[in-house]
């Protein structure tokens, strides 16, 4: 039966969506003549809507929690990121969130934690961009669940896969709350919008479906896009079988080596969370459609008519029917004079499917043996590979028919170039590494005594600096002021002469080399240089590891590894080509032995259902006798038909004259409830629409803060 009630709140929902996206449209509708006054009327509302915001502006967080999924939906990490929009150019910024590992995006902005866990950032007027992690449970779960062939297997069973496929994506709603309605307690889900999308390559699928979508072909691959609503219907208290609003996605095709890229789905609230609930005060335009039933049913009673008149044309035309009925008279005694010549080729049938079946069963008895004896020989061809292989130092699982193509394939995988070159490298650095290693002791004495040399040095030269000023203090002079006049030429080069060589006997002196030796004892004990002989050595030993990776007895032991591993992974391809070869002729053969075995069964039934159909029709035969007997007897009824007809035409007139009392009775009562009804579906409306408009974060966020958040799920690839 075709779905003919709608209840009130569904057309009321329509007319709250339609409220709450469609301000200022009205304003087009007016005619020409009022455009003038009309314009002028818009523009002082819109100036007084901006001087209001203006004075409503306040710090805002836009939300975007990214959700990194499995392919069957389940949940890997989710990534918040946040951004606060400073509209009032704030300098600091107070902000609540439950966010781990916070760090900004694009800006270098820095934050204070408060006593009570908030953040106060150093906006300086500006905005802040951030994101973190978080493990919480979210609002809506996804999962994906995938069908091949009407079997739901996992998305790495069905990677590859050929056949008819049904892709289905379930949106658990986890977050209400609790609200009166009508004086009644009641549940309400944050009202999300889901929206999933995926792409589908041409050449691997086709007849693409959406339960509850759109499909778009550009001739070489198919965009799906569906739209769910998790928990609407039961916030709206609407019956399935009145008005189905879906709560889940599905998408059907045929595949031929099943692959699927990411899936992504948006989930939002703010379809509902941008409608004004005053707006729904004004829900008049709603008794159009009790005026659109009623023109349905005027439409149903012309429908009632029209068969009453068809009904006549039936009647006019009943002679037709009685020349019909002569040339069924004539074909029935045909029919069964044919059923004499079926019965005679059934009997013959049956005599040679006898003898089939008794061929294909000598054939079938010789079945087994030529399997086990094919089998026995794949054995000894697995079992010799397994010597051959060990032989070789690999280290694999034994060899069987079912999984020596995945274990062959993937030696030869492991035996790549790329991936022995890095592991030769690494190989040889390690070993190369530990030697170095080994003669770290060497290596920091040595870097010791080079230091210790140029630190002796500077002491050295300090030491001196202060030497030179004390023989220059018995002559009455400093060290300047014996420079100046040296350069100015007012000492001579004999007086330099003694000086130096005061000087010099003082630095041979025992207490000045003493002092010089504990003065390099002390700056070789402090951290400073401790720390540049570990750094010094470091780098000595990085040195010589890179001089001995670049030897030539290195790079020819990472040159021979290359060249082993070629050739290994040709004999093990060699191997492989062998072993594909002898499967075929074995799965071959198997498809053989186990085909002349069905045949065998289906020449049995074969046997046994033509036997079936000689006697079949010889009863065919008997009964297209009596066939032809009724026939005969349908032609002396005809016009005992005629009349029946004519009484159809008087009941047909009846049924118009019943629609009539429908109406009065029926329809015009369901068009009054719908102008009724309106009020309770608008509050069951207006706490939908602030139950969502209550949701505004997920990883939290301050009440002196506006707020929105939407969710993007981005699921695994398969066989990509």
């Amino acid at each position: 039966m075709k779905r003919i009630a709608l209840k009130p709140v569904s057309i009321a929902l329509c007319a709250a969506l339609l409220i709450g996206s469609s301000a200022g449209i009205t304003a087009l509708a007016v005619k020409s003549s009022d455009s003038e006054a009309k314009t002028t009327a818009v523009d002082t509302d819109t100036k007084a809507a901006d001087t209001e915001k203006e004075e409503e502006k306040k710090i805002e967080k836009d939300e975007t929690v990214y959700v990194i999924a499995g392919a069957d939906g389940s949940v890997q990490k989710i990534i918040v990121s946040d951004w606060l929009k400073n509209a009032i150019s704030a300098a600091q910024i107070t902000d609540s969130s439950e966010l781990e590992e916070i760090e900004t995006v694009g800006g270098d902005q820095s934050y204070t934690m408060s006593s009570d866990g908030s953040r106060v950032w150093d906006a300086a007027g500006n905005d802040i961009y951030y994101r973190g992690d978080i493990k919480k449970e979210l609002p809506v779960d996804l999962s994906l669940t995938y069908m091949l062939d009407g079997k739901i297997v996992s998305a790495d069973e069905i990677a590859g896969k050929s056949g008819h496929v049904t892709i289905r994506f379930d949106y658990k709603n986890n977050q209400y709350s609790n609200v009166t309605i009508d004086g009644k307690e009641e549940k309400i889900y944050v009202p999300f919008a889901m929206l999933t999308g995926l792409i589908l390559d041409g050449d691997s699928f086709s007849n693409v479906e959406i339960n509850a979508g759109k499909v778009i072909s550009d001739g070489s691959r198919y965009v799906a896009v569906g739209l769910a609503f998790p928990g609407l219907s039961d916030d709206l208290a609407i019956d399935s079988d009145d008005v189905d609003i879906p709560d889940y996605v599905e998408i059907s095709a045929d595949t031929e080596s099943f692959s699927m890229s990411n899936t992504v789905t948006v989930a939002t609230n703010s379809v509902f969370s941008s409608v004004d609930p005053d707006a729904l005060d004004d829900l008049d335009k709603l008794t159009d459609a009790a005026d659109q039933l009623d023109d349905g049913m005027k439409q149903l009673m012309d429908g009632s008519a029209a068969l009453y008149e068809g009904v006549g044309t039936l009647l006019d035309r009943s002679g037709d029917l009685i020349a019909g009925v002569d040339k069924l008279v004539d074909g029935a005694d045909r029919l069964r004079s044919g059923s004499d010549t079926l019965a005679s080729g059934a009997s013959a049938l049956a005599s040679g499917a006898k003898q089939l079946a008794g061929g294909l069963a000598e054939l079938d008895a010789n079945s087994a043996a030529l399997r086990g004896g094919a089998e026995q020989v794949f054995s000894a061809l697995l079992s010799t590979a397994d010597k051959q292989l060990a032989a070789a130092g690999l280290t694999l699982p034994a060899l069987t028919a079912d999984n020596y193509d995945k274990v062959l394939s993937g030696a030869i995988a492991s035996l790549d170039e790329t991936k022995v070159y890095e592991l030769a490298a690494t190989t040889a650095r390690e070993k190369v590494t530990a030697a170095v290693e080994a003669q770290r002791g060497a290596i920091e004495a040595a870097v010791t005594e080079a230091v210790r040399t140029q630190v002796e040095a500077a002491v050295t030269a300090e030491v001196r600096s202060g030497v030179l000023a004390k023989v220059l203090a018995t002559q009455n002079m400093t060290v300047e002021q014996y420079k100046a006049a040296v350069e100015a030429g007012a000492i001579t080069a004999e007086q330099q002469a003694v000086i130096k060589g005061a000087v010099d006997a003082q630095m041979a002196s025992d207490t000045v080399k003493a002092l010089i030796a504990q003065n390099t004892d002390a700056q070789m004990s402090s951290d400073g240089i401790k720390q540049t002989i570990s750094a010094k050595t470091d780098e000595q030993a990085a040195l010589l590891i890179e001089q001995n990776m670049n030897s030539a007895e290195v790079q020819e032991q990472i040159t021979a590894a290359l060249e082993q591993a070629k050739s290994g992974a040709a004999d093990i391809s060699a191997l492989k080509g062998q072993l594909d070869s002898y499967s075929t002729f074995y799965s071959g053969l198997c498809t053989y032995t186990y085909g002349v075995s069905s045949a065998k069964d289906g020449a049995d039934s074969l046997a046994s259902g033509s036997a079936t159909l000689s006697a079949g029709a010889d009863t065919l035969r008997d009964g297209l006798t009596t066939l032809y007997d009724g026939i005969l007897s349908l032609r002396d009824g005809v016009p005992a038909l005629r009349n029946g007809v004519s009484q159809l035409r008087d009941g047909a007139k009846q049924l118009d004259e019943g629609l009539g009392t429908f109406n009065t009775d029926g329809i015009s009562k369901l068009t009054k409830i719908l102008r009724d009804d309106i009020g309770s579906a608008s509050e069951r409306l207006k706490a939908i629409i602030n139950v969502s408009r209550d949701y505004n974060s997920f990883s939290g966020i301050t009440d002196e803060t506006d707020g929105n958040v939407k969710f993007i799920y981005r699921t695994d690839s398969i066989g990509d």
